[in-house]
């Protein structure tokens, strides 16, 4: 049998010395689409948890449907995440305008394609900035990220998750500096910016559509009511949660809102669906129960962890044990054989959740 690799084993594969490579054939980086920040900015969020956590044994997942080969823990060398993560967060720092916004793409020769702005590659920046800053080791690549972070948070986006995205990264910098006013005025703002739940508890969503990375609207509120102690906005969040969750969820399993997007009338399951969704809950599920303490939302982060080992509307794993990888999207009759890194690193954020949940339950 082929033994399962690390679990940042793959992630590696796909760094080298500028960034993060977006796409791959199979497990092969295809260099010649190079690399962009929203998929960077999620690595540095998923390496600055990795550090705050230390070595995880993966293994501990058995209830949420692992293979005969679980992913290893973080038993890759600790000095090749410290690497990527300077590489992550230098890649940010060359896509950071003079006035904080941001370029998203940029070719393996280190040109940047576009012009520089506040979408959700600004969002994630935010993000990724905000959590190293929050919970890296190193003295100072933390501190090298708060101050990118300050840059880019003066900006407002006109665009819901795009702020979203931002504020969780905000979150992350209140949680160690409860007096950063750049940070608070800026949480304040993505509150605005993302709406409160509607009146019709049919649809609730402040959307006429779900579309993707969908958790992070309520994790955001949930984040917010905390770091400005607002108990209402906490359980606004955490109601808007529960009916994603149940809206996302068939027969015991997931069942994520597909690529294109579902409306009130759309039926379920549709497909492809993506990590990234199941990611998002997880993270937003995780958060809940930081808060409130209630198993069911550990149960969440342990059904959004079984989506990608099977328990899935296509009963289809899509962790690859010979790479450590993800596949891209799970499809009706199967799954999208190409391991890019969003999806890989949809799979890392989700597992660190669900093993820190499990191991403190044994």
């Amino acid at each position: 049998m082929t033994e399962a690799r690390p679990l940042f084993s793959h992630l590696l594969d796909l760094t080298d010395g500028i960034g993060l490579f977006e796409h791959s054939r199979y497990a092969e980086p295809r260099r010649e689409h190079g690399y962009c920040v929203d998929d960077v900015a999620r690595g540095l969020v998923v390496l600055s948890r990795q550090e705050a956590i230390g070595t995880v044994p993966f293994a501990v997942l058995t209830a949420v449907g692992m293979p005969d080969h679980p992913p290893r823990g973080c038993d890759v060398r600790a000095d090749e995440l410290d690497h990527a993560a300077g590489v992550y967060l230098r890649f940010l720092a060359r896509r950071q305008s003079e006035d904080g916004r941001i370029v998203n793409r940029c070719d393996v020769k280190g040109v940047q394609h576009g012009q520089p702005g506040v979408e959700d590659c600004w969002g994630r920046a935010l993000w990724g900035l905000g959590t190293a800053a929050a919970r890296s080791r190193s003295a100072s690549l933390a501190e090298e990220a708060l101050r990118l972070f300050t840059r880019s948070a003066a900006l407002r986006s006109p665009w819901p998750k795009a702020m979203a995205f931002a504020g969780l990264g905000a979150a992350e910098v209140l949680r160690v500096d409860s007096g950063h006013q750049v940070a608070r005025e800026l949480l304040g703002d993505v509150v605005a910016a993302v709406g409160r739940p509607g009146p019709n508890p049919a649809w609730p969503w402040p959307a006429p559509r779900l579309t993707y990375a969908n958790a992070v609207l309520p994790d955001v509120l949930m984040a917010a009511g905390d770091c400005l102690g607002d108990d209402a906005l906490i359980e606004q969040g955490l109601g808007l949660l529960g009916w994603l969750a149940d809206v996302e969820s068939a027969g015991g399993h997931l069942s994520v809102t597909p690529a294109g997007g579902r409306g009130r009338l759309d039926r379920a399951p549709g497909f492809d669906q993506q990590p990234i969704e199941a990611a998002s809950l997880a993270d937003a599920a995780a958060r809940a129960y930081a808060l409130t303490a209630d198993p069911t939302w550990a149960r969440a982060v342990e059904r959004c962890a079984g989506w990608f080992f099977g328990a899935n509307d296509s009963k289809v794993s899509l962790y690859d044990v010979a790479t450590g990888g993800c596949c891209d999207g799970l499809q009706a009759q199967g799954r999208n054989e190409n391991q890019g890194a969003e999806s890989t690193l949809a799979l890392i954020s989700t597992l660190q959740h669900a093993s820190r949940l499990a191991m403190s339950r044994r």
